[in-house]
């Protein structure tokens, strides 16, 4: 990409991709990141890889001003690989936001998902560090559903089908 694209701080709540009408606020969960890179894809390409500038109470947040419904995106978290100590972060494996409202494309099945080398005497010590994007769906922002709560009931006396 030849334009340079920046998140701004943006808000730690609501959890997940929120379209606001101008933008979308990204907000992910970890309590033991080190970092959080919001991944952005142009079909199967990813487009860009941007760091998540803020954290509050253990959420990584940022705003990306212009993009709405339909943005593919997915994220790398970094942190501490400590399987005997219940850490597994590794950044070469794209995830799936637990917050996401929808997906695009299947989940393709194997060993590239692991975060460890699948069949090394090591077993899930092992640390793999093959990108798995290519066989992963991404996220899609989607609109907000609309809020009823002020609409009103059509008066309709006397009209017939």
């Amino acid at each position: 990409m030849g334009v340079e694209i920046r998140l701004k701080e943006g808000r730690p709540y609501p959890l997940g991709a929120t379209y606001n009408g101008h933008g979308v606020n990204f907000a992910l969960f970890s309590a033991h990141a080190k970092k959080v890179e919001l991944c952005l894809f142009e079909g199967l390409r990813e487009s860009a890889r941007l760091a998540l500038p803020e954290c509050a109470d253990d959420v990584w947040h940022g705003y990306l001003p212009g993009a709405g419904p339909g943005l593919l995106y997915g994220y790398r978290v970094h942190g501490p690989y400590d399987p005997l100590n219940g850490h597994r972060f590794n950044p070469n494996k794209l995830l799936i936001d637990p917050y996401a409202r929808a997906l695009s494309g299947p989940l393709e099945w194997n060993e590239i998902h692991c975060g460890y080398i699948f069949g090394d005497p090591r077993g899930d010590l092992s640390f793999d560090a093959r990108d798995s994007a290519a066989s992963m769906p991404r996220c899609r922002v989607v609109a907000p559903i609309p809020d009823w709560d002020d609409d009103k009931i059509l008066h309709t006396h006397g009209l017939t089908a």
